[in-house]
């Protein structure tokens, strides 16, 4: 193969986009990355990719989990900085499996599917086991898991709990660390030896750092320490925290991600050099003289593969229901393609899309104070060093008291769209800065208003900018433009974004109308047109 190889060239990061804590495997000449997904559904995304550098969208696990009142942001409640992280994938005798935990349910999730595509079989395990990484060895299952403390504990057969009397035992601590202790473990077993990779953080300031354990037994001492303290020259932002795969004749590579501010935690492609003979306990090196590559070569098992984008424009010129029957890759989420997800568990009552005219139609059903409360956001990931969409708003159905329109989706958000106040549209700026030092603290007060301005139309497209420090190294800002008259102008301020536990994802663009005095109001979105900078 060798011979034949031909070679995909990149850069990193290599996807640009918030898919933090990433898991690859490698099954049939194809390359599987599963990544957090946190609140939005559809959840736990699936991509694939022949190269490592380019991948497109292959399934979702699940569309609704619980269905919580919670999920479904019923009342004030909502899981935003929860819901699912930092899945593990493998295949293993024929069977995809999919593990994680959830932060608001407290339960951990076992997903099994003989085809990658689904359909995929959910179950539990008894317990919550943080950041767990399964592992199959000799017939049994394990669960490596754990924060500052990690554990090791043996499954039943069925995978549904702990074994009575298996291995369960703490083989790693890191108590001394204040920030951050070892956590998101990938166990694998490579030639006899088991290798444990862990992210930590400097104990006197916030970095992340990669490390590795070995140890030669599932009973003996797990041996190491750090290998990897690199930031690709930004922010002292540092990588770690994913998976390491194998690809074809037995090259190695980690996929890690780094934080990007505001755009979010994006992949990074560090390649591994294997040695047999290594005196050293891992025997794997990362990088390229302990750096990672800012240019990337690859090997691609299927040259001249074209790639399906992760983000793109949508006419809404489709019927989702016969779409989510027909072809649920590229429809996955509820019928809508599979670049969009919403902010929660969607209402699927409260939308509706008029396939000839191209119009997707979002109703309301309640009153809230702030746009985090509103169901049925419909949402897609930026892009870093920045990107922008255009959006026409139908507001000819609102109430008074409705917003509806465009928003850099976040903590920390700016929104462009129509407002309609004593029976008349304003074309209006709004953002949102949360006060609290709490960086887990989700606000609770409305938005402010930058600039209203009264129009004679009930149609308006909107614009929306965002740009992640490529003017200014450090700050990531929004900017909203609405057409008047045929031109886009600035309306509202320049605004700063930033990522916050509040949501724990990176900011994106959201398709929303909310209602502030009363429901059934509803807005028309159509000609969404995503423009990369």
């Amino acid at each position: 193969m060798a011979g034949l190889a031909e070679y995909t060239e990149g850069a990193n990061p290599i996807l640009k986009m918030d898919y933090p804590d990433p898991d690859v495997i490698c099954v049939n000449d194809t390359f599987y990355m599963i990544s957090t997904t946190m609140h939005y559904m559809p959840g736990a995304e699936i991509l694939k990719s022949y190269d490592l550098i380019n991948w497109e969208h292959a399934a979702f696990v699940y569309d609704r989990l619980d269905g919580t009142d919670a999920r479904r942001l019923t009342g004030d409640k909502h899981i935003y900085g929860k819901g699912m992280w930092a899945a593990t994938l493998r295949y293993h005798e024929g069977l995809f499996y999919v593990i994680f935990v959830c932060n608001d349910t407290q339960k951990t999730y076992l997903y099994r599917s003989e085809s990658i595509e689904g359909t995929w079989v959910k179950s539990t395990i008894d317990g919550f086991y943080h950041d767990c990484s399964p592992l199959f060895d000799d017939g049994k299952a394990y669960l490596v898991y754990g924060n500052t403390e990690i554990y090791l504990t043996e499954l039943n057969a069925d995978m549904s709990g702990p074994k009575e009397g298996g291995i369960n035992r703490c083989i790693l601590k890191d108590a001394g660390n204040k920030i951050l202790g070892y956590e998101g473990s990938h166990i694998y077993k490579i030639d006899g030896r088991y290798y444990l990779f862990l992210i930590h953080s400097k104990p006197d300031r916030w970095r992340r750092v990669e490390a590795c354990f070995t140890a030669d037994s599932l009973l003996g001492d797990f041996v190491g320490g750090d290998v990897f303290d690199d930031d690709l020259g930004f922010r002292n932002s540092g990588i770690a925290q994913g998976g390491i795969v194998e690809g074809p004749k037995g090259v190695w590579n980690a996929v890690l991600f780094q934080d990007r501010g505001a755009v979010g935690r994006i992949p990074v492609l560090v390649p591994l050099k294997y040695e047999d003979e290594a005196d050293h306990t891992c025997r794997f090196s990362f990088g390229i003289n302990g750096k990672a590559p800012s240019d990337l070569r690859t090997i691609s098992l299927k040259p001249g593969y074209i790639y399906k984008p992760l983000v793109c424009s949508d006419d809404f010129k489709y019927d989702p229901v016969r779409m989510y029957a027909e072809n649920r890759t590229d429809h996955g989420c509820f019928g809508f393609k599979s670049i969009w997800q919403f902010n929660h568990e969607p209402d699927l009552k409260l939308l509706e899309c008029d396939q000839s005219k191209g119009v997707l139609w979002i109703k309301t059903d309640k009153t809230v104070r702030n746009i985090y409360h509103a169901k049925n956001i419909l949402t897609q990931r930026m892009i870093f060093p920045g990107c922008s969409a255009e959006v026409t708003i139908d507001g000819s159905m609102l109430n008074d008291g409705d917003l509806a329109g465009l928003a850099a989706f976040q903590g920390d958000y700016a929104l462009v769209g129509l407002r309609k106040e004593n029976g008349r549209l304003h074309a209006v700026m709004s953002s949102y800065t949360n006060p609290y030092e709490d960086v887990w603290k989700l606000g609770d007060e409305e938005g402010i208003t930058e600039e209203s301005t009264v129009l004679d139309d009930d149609r308006l497209i909107v614009r929306l900018t965002v740009d992640f420090g490529s003017r200014n190294a450090d700050i990531d800002t929004a900017v909203c433009e609405v057409c008047i008259d045929g031109k886009f102008r600035k309306i509202g301020t320049e605004h700063k974004l930033r990522f916050r536990l509040d949501h724990f994802t990176g900011c994106r663009f959201g398709l929303f109308v909310m209602s502030g005095s009363k429901t059934g109001g509803k807005a028309g979105f159509s000609e969404f047109e995503y423009l990369k900078l």
